[in-house]
């Protein structure tokens, strides 16, 4: 492709986006579906979204400790959420289990 522009232009890796400042999240305007609305109504409609909620939870320190050292650099937060599925999942198998072997056992019964 042939250059049309003679200007010299130095070519960087540098981000040419302007950097956000405190001031410039303070201004912003928060909307939704085009509609400006208040801080707390963009907070519900992101954790809405989003699919989670925020709790507190008092855990054993030696629990917190665990997975502060298992997510290295990623939220140990993320994974306790995680863990919690996984047992959630478990727990499921181990009810459909159970009903499959009650039903089985009330076939065998009559």
């Amino acid at each position: 492709m042939k250059q049309t522009s003679t200007s010299k232009m130095p070519v960087t890796s540098d981000d040419d986006a302007p950097k956000l400042t405190q001031a410039a999240f303070d201004g912003a305007r928060l909307r939704i579906g085009g509609k400006d609305v208040s801080r707390a109504e963009w907070q519900a409609a992101v954790r809405a979204r989003v699919g989670k909620q925020r709790i507190n939870i008092m855990l054993d320190a030696p629990v917190v400790e665990h997975f502060k050292a298992a997510a290295g650099g990623r939220g140990y937060q993320t994974l306790i959420n995680e863990a919690l599925r996984e047992a959630i999942r478990g727990q499921d198998v181990v009810d459909a289990v159970r009903q499959v072997v009650r039903e089985e056992l009330g076939r065998v019964a009559v």
